[in-house]
């Protein structure tokens, strides 16, 4: 599943074959098709890892002691992968935008994604006492996710430095 993965965030689902997929595990092709009968399949399997992976990380900032700790290490996690992000894109907003393309089993799963993210920062604006949590939640990701468009763009990662610097400022000043 992490070949896949790897694969599906470098080159794209569409552009991925299954073959591909065996070759970077360096397994017998058949021994993807004995575990998923199609790239649907692979698909979904590596779209519920990185569900779990979006969990571990947010339930990981709750060590931190403040809300404003926690949301501040949101974006800080995507500038710490911004090389990763620069060359291939934001691994989290190109599988969303890949799964908006697949009919089928995984139409509307997109969401599945970003919707622990933007739940999270929901309740992290709660805490500071915002009736507008789940506005702000929203304005915190596209922040984030269009820094990741750009930075990538423009092959910049000082991109998603400087935006969360911002993002920082941002946050102090809610309180």
């Amino acid at each position: 599943m992490e070949s896949a993965a790897q694969l599906f965030h470098e080159q794209g689902v569409h552009r991925t074959s299954l073959a591909e997929v065996a070759e970077r595990a360096e397994v017998p092709l058949g021994n993807i098709y004995y575990y998923f009968k199609t790239k649907e399949e692979l698909l979904g399997a590596v779209l519920e890892r990185r569900i779990t992976e979006v969990r571990e990380t947010l339930d990981s900032f709750e060590q931190k002691r403040t809300p404003q700790a926690r949301l501040k290490a949101l974006p800080q996690q995507w500038n710490a992968m911004s090389e990763l992000v620069v060359r291939y894109g934001c691994p989290l907003g190109g599988l969303s935008f890949e799964l908006g393309k697949c009919p089928g089993n995984l139409e509307g799963k997109p969401e599945a994604l970003f919707g622990p993210v933007i739940d999270w920062a929901e309740a992290q604006f709660r805490q500071l006492g915002r009736r507008d949590a789940r506005d702000l939640a929203f304005s915190l990701l596209a922040r984030i996710q269009g820094a990741a468009l750009l930075a990538q763009s423009f092959r910049d990662p000082g991109i998603l430095a400087r935006e969360g610097r911002q993002i920082d400022r941002w946050i102090d000043g809610l309180r």
